[in-house]
């Protein structure tokens, strides 16, 4: 599937219509997502055959772009029940099937199959601090190929730092800086939309089939 057709396909999805701003949901555009899931599957080929988990899936917009990228299976995981329920007609419209986990990522310890690549747009940590690290830290022990996750360039090198000194992960790279557009979603939001310089990662993890 080319690029335009990715980001058209997402473009149709719908999205949260009552936010909870304490899970800091924000709405992952086709823009960002189609070219998010494409360099993972054209650059590093960890999309097509792979079994793809969506951490944090919200709307099921990442996990859905693996599915149209011929992931083999998709699975994603979210503690909203609401997001859940979206994920899942939205994967009804586009005739997905997508295994659909409510599951609190901080605690989440997994003993199912093997996966090979994790995608995430995780909360940034402003409501929460740290929260975008949880999601890394969970991401690395289960991924066994490759991580891809967006953090603020802000933290580039907090990010950079931890994930290879804490979270033992064999590289931390940074694809490209992009632009993630939020939208005046929460009464505390000033603007109409603000533009926020995020990079997208890749990690590579250890390779240690025996903690997933």
């Amino acid at each position: 599937m080319k690029l335009k057709q990715l980001e058209s396909h997402l473009g149709c999805l719908e999205q949260f219509s009552n936010p909870k701003k304490e899970l800091e949901q924000y709405p992952t555009g086709a823009h960002i997502a189609s070219r998010m899931l494409f360099s993972a599957e054209n650059s590093f080929g960890d999309v097509s055959g792979k079994v793809v988990a969506d951490f944090g899936c919200g709307c099921g917009t990442l996990g859905l772009a693996a599915s149209l990228l011929d992931a083999q299976y998709v699975i994603g995981i979210d503690i909203d029940s609401e997001s859940l329920e979206l994920a899942s007609l939205n994967a009804e419209d586009l005739e997905i099937d997508m295994e659909l986990v409510h599951c609190d990522l901080s605690n989440l310890v997994w003993k199912g199959q093997i996966i090979d690549t994790v995608v995430m747009n995780p909360p940034f940590g402003t409501r929460k601090k740290g929260a975008d690290m949880i999601f890394l830290h969970t991401g690395l022990k289960v991924a066994s190929q490759a991580v891809y996750s967006l953090h603020k360039t802000s933290t580039r090198e907090h990010v950079k730092r931890t994930a290879l000194r804490d979270f033992n992960a064999i590289s931390a790279e940074v694809l490209c800086e992009l632009r993630f557009d939020v939208p005046q979603l929460y009464k505390f939001h000033k603007k109409k939309e603000v533009d926020v310089a995020v990079d997208l990662w890749r990690f590579v993890p250890q390779k240690n089939q025996e903690r997933v």
